[in-house]
């Protein structure tokens, strides 16, 4: 399980990026995380991974806070940032090799997992080219390989949709669906609203840093369209 606790953070000591945010993510939950640009969606799933610190709060990951016991906390996660950054010199094997390492997969369980999402997501025939020829769309592929090798009990991402050819999209979306069903969670934020209200079971949206909705995406919904609902909450108080 997923949760977090209060949270605040503030770049300038004034104003708060992420303003007391509580949010429970359970194990077989896909969801989806919405807000305008510079709502504070980034900030958060920063903050979750350990990558910035924040100034109130906590965030607990089965029973491992990322405050006190980051190590074990980030052993049970992946995080995709929304622009992955990656070493161009390495080739597409050594940088998965190297994040296998980290995670410390075995080179059989390793090699068959790569070997399933790289022939997936149609990149295996350039996993022995440089990373710096890939496409945008290749590097993003990669890093979602290098995501579910590990095979972690929670997925973070940020915008994973960005640059995905529409069959890769398909299959990612399908992984996401199989992993929570053999109980791992999938938090993400995302602005493409079809895609959270077909896929997610449940949607949290911000607006200026404070959770403005959050629960099933149907009692959210009711009987109308995300982006209606999204679209209303954002209205200028």
């Amino acid at each position: 399980m997923l949760e977090v606790k209060n949270l605040s953070k503030s770049y300038d000591g004034k104003k708060n990026a992420c303003d007391s945010i509580n949010l429970v993510i359970e194990p077989g939950d896909i969801y989806g995380f919405i807000g305008h640009n510079g709502a504070g969606k980034t900030t958060l799933l920063k903050s979750i991974a350990g990558i910035i610190d924040f100034d109130q709060g906590d965030v607990i990951i089965d029973n491992h806070s990322i405050k006190t016991e980051p190590l074990a906390a980030k052993k049970l996660f992946a995080y995709i940032p929304d622009n992955p950054d990656i070493y161009e010199s390495l080739t597409g094997s050594q940088y998965l090799d190297f994040i296998a390492d980290v995670f410390q997969v075995d080179l059989q369980k390793r090699a068959r997992l790569i070997e399933k999402y790289a022939t997936m997501f149609e990149i295996i025939g350039a996993l022995n080219n440089p990373i710096s020829s890939y496409s945008h769309g290749m590097k993003q592929k990669l890093v979602l390989i290098s995501a579910l090798i590990h095979e972690p009990k929670i997925m973070l991402l940020d915008e994973p949709f960005v640059g995905l050819d529409p069959k890769a999209s398909f299959m990612i979306k399908e992984v996401f669906k199989e992993m929570c069903d053999q109980g791992s969670l999938i938090f993400f934020s995302t602005h493409v609203l079809e895609v959270a209200e077909k896929l997610c079971n449940k949607v949290a949206i911000i607006k200026n840093g404070k959770i403005v909705a959050n629960g099933t995406t149907e009692s959210i919904l009711k009987d109308n369209s995300l982006e209606s609902v999204f679209m209303e909450l954002i209205k200028e108080s």
